[in-house]
């Protein structure tokens, strides 16, 4: 089967007054097929948020866009506005990071979601309401008749996050992106809004491209994965064989810092040393190396080339060889 979303090379820069522009995203690439789920991993500004703004048009002003993003083969970087409103909302669809403030808190729940149908389905407010409630019912808010009358204040965070899903799906898209879909709620209803993602996928068929830092969200969802650090990915491989075998230290420090049920109850969490570094200041080599356990002369003066690796498709940035970093996984 043919991908449905296909990036090459994909580069995001900001230029600022008196200052040297920022690339907060090069050289990405990955493919999406339907029905299948994307995870793209990485700590706060490692690039992940704005390789999918820059897919929907989303970019600051001072944002430019480079490389190929291809939607069913037309590429979306070179759509004028227009052409991408038929795009963005309707066949790809979008859940923002948080859904305590993605929602209008000045008009009603059944406001914000006929807007869509009626824009992009022409259908009438009548119909439109139908259709909004079905949506608001599929993602089991309950009572969701006279529910949809209401604000979003009203609801509770993991509650606003079902409506969001909800308005995504309401022209039925074929891409779902979900960026930090369970970002403040908690673990109880961050495993419900995961249970719910892995529903629609299942039954819909819908793609989904999951960004998060939580590689246990991570594990409940992803075919593949791709893990980004500082604006560049590191490792991209099936999900399994990320979690049994990762190849790329930056990947074993996300696995290692999660917590086991194994661990005594007053153990330490295992965190990656250091900080990410700050958006325009990447060193010539690898940009992971000051933090990195592994990391050689070579690594903070030549940066690794993405190679291909084990299994098909799978990629990694790295000068270590996959064997010496066998064992790291605790």
């Amino acid at each position: 089967m043919g991908a449905l979303l296909e990036v090459d090379n994909l580069g995001v820069r900001f230029t600022r007054k008196d200052a040297p522009p920022i690339d907060a995203v090069s050289g990405v690439s990955f493919s999406l097929e339907a029905g299948k789920t994307l995870g793209i991993v990485g700590e706060s500004g490692s690039g992940k948020s704005q390789t999918v703004m820059a897919l929907l048009g989303l970019l600051a002003g001072n944002g430019t866009t480079t490389g190929a993003a291809r939607y069913r083969g037309d590429n979306l970087l070179d759509m004028d506005t227009r052409a991408l409103n038929k795009v963005r909302g309707d066949r790809i669809a979008m859940i923002f990071q948080d859904p305590m403030t993605s929602l209008n808190p000045f008009l009603t729940i059944e406001r914000q979601m006929t807007e869509t149908l009626q824009l992009h389905r022409k259908l009438s407010r009548k119909a439109a309401t139908k259709r909004a409630i079905e949506a608001l019912e599929s993602v089991r808010i309950p009572d969701a008749a006279r529910r949809i009358r209401m604000y979003p204040h009203e609801f509770s965070g993991g509650m606003r996050q079902r409506v969001m899903i909800a308005m995504a799906l309401l022209s039925e898209p074929e891409i779902l992106i979900a960026d930090e879909p369970t970002t403040a709620l908690d673990v109880t209803v961050q495993a419900q809004i995961i249970d719910l993602l892995r529903e629609l996928n299942r039954e819909r068929g819908t793609a989904i491209v999951l960004i998060t830092h939580d590689m246990g969200v991570v594990a409940g969802l992803a075919d593949d994965v791709m893990v980004m650090y500082a604006g560049r990915t590191v490792e991209y491989a099936p999900a399994d064989s990320i979690f049994a075998a990762p190849s790329h230290p930056y990947t074993i420090g996300l696995l290692n810092a999660l917590p086991r049920l194994t661990d005594a109850d007053d153990a330490p969490l295992v965190a990656i040393p250091g900080n990410p570094p700050m958006p325009g200041t990447a060193p010539a080599g690898c940009a992971f190396a000051k933090r990195c356990t592994y990391a050689e002369e070579r690594c903070g003066a030549a940066r690794p080339a993405l190679e291909t690796f084990g299994a098909v498709g799978a990629v990694r940035a790295c000068h270590r060889p996959v064997a010496d970093l066998t064992g790291g996984l605790r």
